[in-house]
C-alpha cells in the first residue's frame, strides 16, 4: 500500500486509464476523501465520497493513480459511512 503521507491535498485522482475520478480533499481513516465538486449527480451530489487506499497504485507528483480504470473506480467509491454508493 502507498504511504498516505505521499497523497497531497488537491491532487487529481485518476484511473489506470488516465480518466479523472476526483480531487483529493484529504486522507481520512484509511481512505481518500474526494472533494464535493466531484461527488456526482442526483442523490450522490453535494457530499464527499471516498476511495480506499488499497486502490492506489502510485502517486505521481500531484496525481494519484488508481489500479482500476476510471469507470471501475467510480463503482468502488464509498459514502462517508463506508458503504458503496451503487
Amino acid at each position: 500500500m502507498i504511504e498516505p503521507s505521499r497523497i497531497r491535498e488537491h491532487a487529481e485522482v485518476i484511473g489506470a486509464d488516465g480518466v479523472h475520478v476526483g480531487t483529493v480533499d484529504r486522507v481520512e481513516g484509511g481512505r481518500i476523501k474526494l472533494t464535493k465538486r466531484d461527488s456526482g449527480e442526483g442523490r450522490h451530489e453535494g457530499h464527499h465520497h471516498f476511495i480506499a487506499l488499497d486502490l492506489v497504485a502510485d502517486v505521481e507528483g500531484d496525481r494519484v493513480r488508481l489500479s482500476a480504470n476510471g469507470a471501475e473506480a467510480v463503482s468502488f467509491e464509498e459514502e462517508p459511512d463506508g458503504k458503496g454508493i451503487h
